[in-house]
């Protein structure tokens, strides 16, 4: 199985259309949604920072353990009926990571989020934290955790025949990656090099009326918090009873600080947010400390679920005696 490593070499050639694409497509976007704005220096601030951002780097980290036990939870939840729906993923990344490659040793973030629940006692696992943590033993089915699923890969196990995925990524090593690892999907998948959040646009409302949207932007940029509440609006209006997923960052950063109660109030009244923080915060002025999700049109199973697993979550990727987590939604707020 060839699973994408982000530090091999790629064909210079390829790259070298591909970033002139991408450049192209971001200037294009900008310049037709703000039009008042120069094309270069925004478009190229855009470019540079998705070019910078890898999720090889951070792939099985605690903030992804919090973001795939949810998504499986909603994905079961809609596979339960018969009829289609769709899995739509705005920064898809390159699909399925190799934890022992250059980028993720780099840092070495598996060892405390996945890499804790592999060695944890399966008998002891509640039942959301099992069925997670058997697609990513499926991934790796020599006994050895070697390769971590993304959001894709997650998304592609837990789907049907008649369902279908679609997938936008615009770091041309992730995208081609991600494309060969769709190539033979049982699940029909498009896989596309564009910008996602422009592309919601033209597939919402979606045909079959059901579908889980995935939105996890890097965040390297102020302006993605920005971009991320424009879009999720944009969204709802086009489809508003979809179930929408938005992964984002606990960091010393006032965008960050803010963005759950600006989902919250975009959200029409009907949303969960679950967070974990492995860690208590220190006195530092950058890193990823915790996260968060905040699902919109969530199932009714999907709070029960969260309740059950999130002490056992919390306690196997605790780093210290600050390890927390916190589960909200709409029902609780006052009437």
């Amino acid at each position: 199985m060839d699973i994408a490593d982000p530090g091999r070499m790629i064909d210079c050639r390829a790259l070298s259309v591909k970033l002139t694409n991408v450049h192209r497509t971001i200037a294009r976007h900008r310049s037709e949604t703000h039009p008042c704005r120069p094309r270069r220096c925004d478009g190229h601030a855009r470019y540079l920072a998705m070019l910078s951002y890898r999720h090889g780097f951070h792939a099985g980290n605690h903030a992804d353990v919090l973001k795939h036990l949810v998504l499986v939870q909603l994905l079961d939840y809609l596979a339960i009926k018969d009829k289609s729906f769709w899995y739509v993923d705005t920064h898809a990344g390159a699909g399925r990571y190799a934890l022992d490659s250059r980028f993720a040793t780099s840092r070495g973030e598996s060892a405390t989020g996945i890499a804790r629940l592999w060695e944890a006692d399966p008998l002891r696992l509640s039942k959301p934290l099992a069925r997670y943590l058997g697609i990513v033993r499926a991934l790796n089915p020599g006994g050895k955790l070697r390769h971590y699923p993304g959001s894709p890969w997650f998304a592609r196990s837990c789907m049907r025949p008649q369902d279908r995925i679609w997938l936008h990524e615009m770091h041309p090593a992730d995208y081609a990656a991600l494309e060969k690892a769709f190539r033979d999907s049982p699940v029909p998948a498009s896989v596309a090099d564009d910008d996602g959040f422009a592309a919601l646009k033209s597939l919402l409302p979606p045909q079959p009326r059901r579908a889980l949207i995935m939105i996890d932007p890097s965040y390297e940029l102020k302006s993605d918090y920005a971009q991320l509440i424009t879009t999720l609006r944009s969204a709802l209006a086009r489809f508003a009873t979809g179930v929408y997923l938005v992964w984002y960052p606990v960091i010393p950063r006032r965008e960050a600080h803010e963005l759950p109660r600006r989902l919250e109030s975009t959200a029409n009244g009907n949303w969960l947010r679950v967070s974990l923080q492995p860690r208590a915060p220190r006195n530092e002025t950058s890193g990823l400390y915790g996260s968060g999700v905040l699902v919109i049109n969530p199932p009714h199973t999907l709070r029960p679920a969260l309740e059950a697993c999130m002490p056992q979550l919390a306690e196997l990727l605790a780093i210290d005696a600050g390890a927390s987590f916190s589960i909200d939604s709409s029902r609780d707020l006052p009437g």
